[in-house]
């Protein structure tokens, strides 16, 4: 059991400059540890972090040396325990985080605990931003008009949101309208040094969105993980990682003028995915970080998942102090921040000699070498040089269908769609932008890039540009303040006059809330077969997930969001072809209405200003009309409504005891689905519209709910049924049982039927089979979607075996009791003659202390074939997980075995 800190003699107090004190903390100097100045600034996080916890039961003396001695510890893959200091949600993320801790409480009064013990232990801050579509574009009334949509969508689901924030102590809940997550995180929630009862830490959050690493730019430790593990984080466990390698990324030099931080990130994501980042840190250091503004450091740490980092890390410096001014936070609390920082090694100042930290590998960047941009059609990390762009694309129509192709016979290339838009004639040709978004936290944090982007709308207003009326076009902003400083600036104008009208505050276009595109645009599309683009300043762009028609889909800086809406296709060169007509009948250039960066800087220097922090900040949490006229149940326990299909109790608990069932084998398992390499959660989690044939749609109906009622699969995330149903449901799927057929289905073996996968592990279900799923590399990359493990957890999916998982999706699986396998090196299903019409045999053995984090498992098929895979239990308190059944069954039987 916990026993006192043996760290208690660097127990120190922080005097301040007038003579008091800021409290007490515990002083890394003191340790007297020469290895501490070689630590990247990332891993002094970790180190203080087991220091202060250390209780030699949940956190030992051990780990704190590993972490002393990380140099060699890291590349040996070792675990370490890591007690975040909060927790962080989103409404999608949030409320199935919210639902299982309500279930949680009723299964631990069915087994004659105390429920009240189910309770966040640390910090919780949930801000409601997934919900709001775009169903209302082009209008002065949008804002109005879509949270009323919103609201009327997803009343159940925000009251039982502020059930919880009044049922369970210390948990925040940040009402719909408010802003983005992240960006509200960036600018209002984060502390960068917690003051707790006296004692002084380093902020440090997880969160149930994969970009919470952009308070990484903040100099704040964070990274997404699965809803599961963040409500085990919640309830006090600590999370069990393994000692990360660190990449240092070196950044000199001066961005050229015309180049955006959008730019600069999607080059850094092209650099860090082809060098390797998946499961370790990535600090950014250099002279070059005296010219990144935080906002551009924001924009960096929030592509991490983009380049498969756990964190893209911005150490504290003066930079990050004057945000924390600008923002709004006090004097005196900056004070307090800078003053512990400095005392603990944990600030850096580019004014003074620099100690030589050890990275494991190292990167650099000269920011003049960036230039203007863009990435797609299909992945974050497949950039394009703006001057490439036409080329580009010509390349992709004729490429083979993948990544970088759509194979568009040549013949069909340049095809001419003529359709009427509302009484105006109107063409359609392969390219065409049929969306244009200035979405998502990656971009609407930084006001170089928003007011860069009012500037081009402007300059081309007043050149006498137009978007065309059939191009979706909207803005939505990540806070309150970027309204205030586009209102300030007398731009936002010319944002509206082009159609950029604000939409909401909220994450939109970026996770498929795009809306429907015009009836008459989506028939030309679909009835021709037309590759349509759309245009986004977000951080996704896989299949299927910004709408369902556009195929095309770019990654963009909130400048060139608008110079493409006004181009009206990325079938363009800009230096060459002319963006459009002007008023007098004069061909425009992209250079005629491109700022400069002094003319963008003027205006930020002009239009950001701390009260508009402060004004938009002291009112968050009053909420809205809408908001407070919201009636909850009162009680601490959940009163479930059977017939609601957007709450529902979830099954994980029912029959559950006190005796852990132990780990389990996997015998005569058919294989559900067989996948190729890069199937992100995007393909696995229920995500976007819920299509009308599809078995989710098929369950709304059976109860009642119109078509039009149906919602999105990320506002019914509290209800599980609805969740397994539209597992692996995304149409744009590739599962090789098919044989090249493109969709959300699979074949029942033993029939030979194809169905939808629901259907088809429904019947093995009801026949009392396992099922597998075959995989190529870095299954699960994308969103930290807690679904994306649940949903094939419900359809009855014991084992996954890949050649490689992204990291926090292969953890989820973990935590829901799903076993995850790797082929040897230079194996895969294909070189050995795996189709996944065989039945597939695991032996594990039935105590889990036999079982060996990262052991040998021999898998046997019922053809005969036999081959070694890589257990990917990664550490002994995953084996746990597995032995309970689950990270949720875990933390239970533990908490009402604890005092």
């Amino acid at each position: 059991m916990a026993s006192e800190n043996p760290f208690h003699s660097i127990f120190k107090t922080l005097e301040r400059p007038d003579g008091g004190e800021f409290g007490k903390y515990y002083s890394l100097p003191d340790l007297n540890d020469p290895r501490i100045d070689k630590l990247p600034y990332s891993i002094r996080i970790l180190l203080e972090s087991a220091i202060r916890n250390c209780d030699e039961f949940q956190v030992k003396n051990r780990d704190v040396e590993k972490i002393l001695d990380w140099e060699n510890s890291a590349p040996k893959q070792v675990e370490i325990p890591f007690k975040p200091a909060r927790v962080l949600l989103q409404d999608f993320t949030g409320v199935p985080a919210v639902v299982d801790l309500a279930c949680m409480r009723d299964a631990m009064n069915k087994l004659g605990g105390d429920s009240n013990k189910i309770n966040p232990l640390v910090p919780v801050d949930l801000v409601i931003d997934h919900s709001v579509q775009v169903d209302v574009a082009r209008s002065e009334n949008a804002v109005q008009a879509n949270m009323e949509l919103e609201f009327q969508r997803n009343r159940e689901r925000f009251a039982f949101l502020k059930w919880g924030s009044n049922a369970f102590h210390n948990m925040l809940v940040v009402p719909p309208g408010s802003g983005i997550v992240h960006q509200v995180n960036l600018e209002y929630l984060a502390r960068v040094v917690f003051n707790t009862n006296g004692v002084l830490y380093p902020d440090s959050v997880v969160g149930t969105d994969s970009h919470t690493t952009m308070i990484d730019g903040l100099g704040v430790a964070g990274w997404g993980v699965g809803g599961i593990e963040a409500e085990a984080a919640m309830l006090g466990q600590p999370m069990s990682m393994v000692l990360p390698g660190v990449v240092g990324f070196k950044l000199t030099g001066k961005l050229r003028d015309g180049v955006t931080a959008t730019d600069l990130v999607l080059t850094v994501t092209q650099m860090l995915r082809k060098h390797g980042v998946v499961g370790k840190f990535v600090e950014f250091h250099g002279e070059g970080m005296r010219e990144l503004s935080l906002a551009d450091r924001a924009t960096i740490a929030n592509m991490s998942p983009e380049y498969g980092a756990t964190m893209g890390f911005f150490p504290v410096d003066h930079v990050t102090l004057q945000y924390l001014k600008l923002t709004g936070r006090s004097d005196d609390t900056v004070a307090m921040i800078e003053s512990y920082l400095r005392a603990n090694k944990m600030f850096i100042d580019y004014n003074e000699p620099q100690s030589e930290i050890v990275y494991s590998s190292c990167l650099e960047l000269k920011l003049e070498d960036v230039e203007p941009c863009i990435s797609g059609p299909k992945r974050p990390h497949d950039r394009v040089p703006i001057k490439e762009m036409k080329a580009d694309w010509h390349a992709c129509l004729d490429n083979r269908v993948g990544f970088k192709g759509f194979a568009i016979p040549k013949e069909a290339q340049n095809k001419v769609v003529d359709f009427d838009f509302h009484g105006t004639p109107a063409q359609l040709r392969h390219g065409d932008v049929v969306i244009a978004a200035i979405t998502s936290c990656t971009n609407t944090s930084n006001p170089s890039v928003m007011l860069g982007a009012a500037l081009v709308a402007k300059k081309a207003c007043e050149l006498g540009l137009e978007v065309k009326p059939w191009i979706k076009t909207s803005l939505a902003p990540g806070s309150g303040v970027v309204t205030k400083y586009l209102q300030k600036s007398g731009l936002q104008k010319y944002l509206n006059q082009l159609g950029f009208n604000i939409v909401g505050y909220g994450c939109t276009t970026c996770i498929g809330n795009s809306g429907d595109i015009d009836e008459a645009v989506a028939l030309a599309i679909a009835d021709n077969d037309m590759v349509a683009a759309a245009v986004l300043s977000g951080n996704r762009n896989f299949e299927g997930r910004v709408h369902p028609l556009t195929r095309a889909n770019y990654l963009a800086s909130p400048p060139l969001v608008v110079a493409y809406a006004l181009a009206g296709t990325v079938d363009i060169d800009f230096e060459t072809e002319p963006i459009g007509t002007g008023k007098d009948g004069k061909q425009i250039f992209f250079r005629d209405i491109w700022p400069s960066n002094n003319e963008v800087a003027e205006v930020v220097q002009a239009s950001v200003l701390p009260d508009m922090f402060k004004a938009t900040y002291q009112a968050i949490t009053k909420g809205n009309s809408m908001w407070n006229q919201l009636s909850v149940p009162s009680g601490t326990l959940y009163a479930w409504d059977p017939k609601s299909t957007y709450i529902h109790e979830p099954p994980y608990f029912k029959d559950m005891t006190m005796s852990p069932p132990g780990p389990h084998s996997v015998r005569n398992a058919y294989c559900l689905l067989n996948f190729g390499d890069s199937i992100t959660t995007d393909h696995i989690s229920p995500a976007g519209s819920i299509h009308k044939d599809s078995p989710a749609a098929k369950y709304l109906m059976e109860r009642g709910v119109d078509r039009r009622d149906f919602n999105s699969y990320g506002s019914r995330r509290g209800n599980d049924e609805i969740m397994a149903r539209g597992t692996f449901a995304n149409i744009r799927i590739v599962n090789k049982l098919l044989g090249g057929e493109v969709g959300p289905k699979t074949i029942h073996v033993p029939s030979g039927e194809t169905l939808s996968v629901f259907d088809v592990a429904m019947k093995y279900n009801s026949d009392g089979q396992d099922t597998v799923i075959l995989a190529g590399a870095e299954y699960g990359s994308g969103s930290s979607r807690d679904w994306a493990a649940k949903g094939p957890k419900l359809l009855g999916v014991k084992a996954v075996i890949a050649k490689s998982f992204e990291r926090i999706h292969r953890s989820n699986l973990v935590g829901m009791g799903i076993v995850p396998l790797c082929f040897k090196a230079g194996e895969d299903a294909e070189t050995l003659g795996l189709t996944g019409h065989e039945q597939y045999n695991i032996e594990l053995p039935s105590n889990v202390g036999e079982i060996k984090p990262g052991q040998d498992v021999t898998v046997v098929t019922n053809n005969g074939k036999s081959f070694s895979c890589t257990l990917r239990f990664d550490t002994e308190v995953e084996l746990a997980y597995f032995n309970h059944g689950g990270i949720l069954q875990y933390v239970i039987r533990n908490l009402i075995g604890s005092k």
